[in-house]
């Protein structure tokens, strides 16, 4: 696989992985106006950005396990670094979600 191509890989799955952060941070304003309905749709959106990315990445594990040479420089790593902490950031937030909602009933 060529350098460009792997370079595009990365900057897919940063594109993907930060409009996936945007929406959870966008959830979590909203979790705190208790608009829960609003804030899990927009983790839901979060999501699909997180599998776009997951599966550009997957596409590229397939290409390396088949035989394919790839060499992986500093944006691939970072590309990666980015698509899971962004998705351990989404797993917090539905827990957030959860605890959100909790309140919100003891408050009433």
């Amino acid at each position: 696989m060529e350098q460009d191509q792997i370079q595009n890989v990365a900057f897919n799955i940063i594109l993907h992985s930060g409009s996936s952060r945007t929406l959870i941070h966008n959830a979590f304003e909203l979790m705190r106006n208790n608009e829960f309905e609003s804030a899990a749709s927009r983790l839901e959106e979060a999501n699909d950005d997180l599998l776009s990315a997951h599966q550009t990445q997957s596409s590229l594990l397939q290409q390396y396990s088949s035989g394919e040479d790839v060499n992986v420089d500093i944006i691939m790593v970072h590309a990666q670094d980015h698509l899971m902490t962004t998705m351990t950031l989404r797993e917090v937030a539905l827990e957030m979600l959860s605890l959100y909602e909790r309140i919100a009933k003891i408050d009433k």
